[in-house]
């Protein structure tokens, strides 16, 4: 995990020293490419999991309460941070 995270600190400071690169500039719009490609290449993988497949009744079940878990606490935390730094009036 901590390679992994290495990693990803690595890659953002190389896009920072050379943010002013033009081809980096023409990266931007081959992300949600890449994004989409790589949600399908985990379906196909997921789809081709035996075990995954056999479970999807009980892992689905799980999935959905995490996911309205984290939208839930995404939505309290945005509304808290909301009222506790941009209070009406300008007044922090």
């Amino acid at each position: 995990m901590f390679s992994i995270i290495s990693i990803m600190f690595l890659g953002i400071g190389i896009g920072y020293a050379l943010r002013n690169w033009k081809l980096l500039q023409k990266t931007e719009k081959t992300i949600s490419a890449t994004i989409f490609m790589l949600l399908f290449i985990l379906g196909v993988s997921i789809g081709s999991n035996n075990l995954i497949v056999d479970n999807l009744g009980k892992f689905g079940g799980q999935a959905v309460i995490l996911a309205f878990s984290g939208i839930l606490g995404s939505l309290v935390a945005s509304r808290l941070i909301l009222q506790i730094f941009f209070k009406k009036g300008g007044k922090q």
